[in-house]
């Protein structure tokens, strides 16, 4: 991969012999979507966000303070890191969003919000949503996929005890087929609405249970064309390897694999464990051999693209410029829909609305429900934009730019 020659346009040269150039410093282009007033209301957040302290209490208190039902407290997460983040409470207040995405060439991927579900009725519930949302995307041009998490649809021990190879119990049996029944619902009607499902990955010790049952699910519902899709943590040691042996599983098994290549999201939690209880770390040993491995798995995608459907879901732009840079160096229809990028919804616009701009398929990953439900994932979403990780400098640098060339 290494040898491509560079396609993609960062600097003000002609664009070699194709027609296609994507600019990503380019902030106009970038911050269409949002007017002065928005954009403003970014800075701030963003340079909230670029102090890591900060955000580290911010977060331990906006959890106390929604657990002891505060005054106020939904009313200021809604109108600073949800507003940002997530894209309505519900269902409806999404429309507006989807809608406004549209209007850019960009695609949605919703994502119900719910997570860590214990109860069999709630459980029950977060598969209703699914279901809904899976309605919703099919009057929608625009959203192609929804997302749901195993944590929602299952309660936790199964999946770990499942990951660990033990036998469950009998009362634990009957909990799993209603996990599956749930599964096959969603699933069912997925397929014959057309839309696509992506099944999240979570922590490593539950996902072994989380891998089989994707694969199993593929292996029925992915015959004719693509509706179930796993997603592969890069910053996991072996998954790589794991995807590559997936992919030859579904040769074999005559269905076509889908998968949402990512690089992770629970660095922290996961090393933390390792280390609490004494085993040795699933992490990569540096982040240069997760880069390596994730851009590995799109090159991978690429040269298999008809019998892979998949979607670069990163904010890296090294791995963006790499899937473009090889799409058009082949030759490859960008439009294709095996062919796929993806971004957080409020973060990295830069990517998302140059890629649209230049007709790739791109969509905004759409969180959505209320703010009990989307808490985690709002701190995460916060952590990840810490000054540690450097998010937050970069976005504000854009959003700088952007700012200054508006004269605001």
């Amino acid at each position: 991969m290494g040898n491509m020659e560079p396609t993609v346009n960062d600097t003000n040269e002609e664009p070699d012999r194709h027609d296609i150039n994507v600019d990503f410093t380019d902030t106009e282009i970038a911050f269409s979507i949002k007017k002065d007033k928005e954009l403003k209301r970014m800075a701030v957040l963003f340079k909230a966000m670029n102090n890591p302290t900060l955000v580290k209490i911010g977060s331990s208190l906006a959890i106390i303070a929604l657990k002891l039902r505060l005054p106020f407290t939904e009313w200021a997460i809604k109108n600073t890191i949800f507003f940002q983040f997530v894209g309505g409470d519900s269902l409806l207040h999404c429309q507006r969003t989807v809608d406004k995405l549209h209007s850019f060439d960009t695609l949605t991927v919703l994502d119900y919000g719910a997570e860590a579900k214990y109860k069999e009725e709630d459980l029950d519930e977060v598969m209703e949503e699914n279901l809904r949302a899976i309605e919703f995307a099919a009057s929608n041009t625009s959203v192609p996929i929804i997302t749901i998490k195993m944590t929602g649809l299952a309660q936790d021990h199964i999946l770990e005890k499942l990951s660990r190879d033990q036998k469950l119990t009998t009362s634990e049996e009957v909990l799993f087929e209603r996990l599956m029944g749930r599964l096959e619902e969603i699933c069912d009607k997925a397929r014959e609405l057309a839309v696509g499902v992506f099944i999240d990955a979570e922590e490593s010790w539950i996902q072994k249970a989380i891998d089989s049952i994707a694969l199993k699910l593929m292996a029925d519902y992915n015959k004719e064309k693509v509706t179930v899709y796993t997603t592969y943590q890069m910053y996991i040691k072996d998954k790589l390897n794991q995807m590559l042996t997936d992919h030859k599983s579904a040769t074999d098994g005559e269905f076509k694999l889908g998968a949402k290549i990512v690089r992770g999201a629970y660095m922290e939690k996961e090393n933390a464990r390792a280390k609490a209880k004494g085993y040795p770390s699933p992490i990569q040993d540096s982040k240069q051999d997760t880069d390596s491995d994730f851009n590995s798995a799109i090159a991978y995608c690429i040269d298999n693209f008809e019998t892979i459907s998949f979607c670069n879901a990163t904010h890296n732009l090294i791995s963006t410029k790499l899937m473009v840079n090889a799409l058009i160096n082949k030759g490859l229809d960008i439009s294709h829909p095996h062919l796929n990028f993806s971004q957080l919804y409020g973060m990295s616009d830069n990517i998302t609305f140059n890629l649209a701009n230049a007709g790739f398929n791109v969509a905004k990953y759409v969180p959505y429900g209320p703010v009990k439900d989307v808490i985690p994932y709002l701190v995460r979403r916060a952590q990840e934009n810490s000054a540690v990780s450097g998010e937050a400098s970069r976005e504000l640098g854009l959003i700088n730019q952007e700012m200054k060339r508006r004269g605001l």
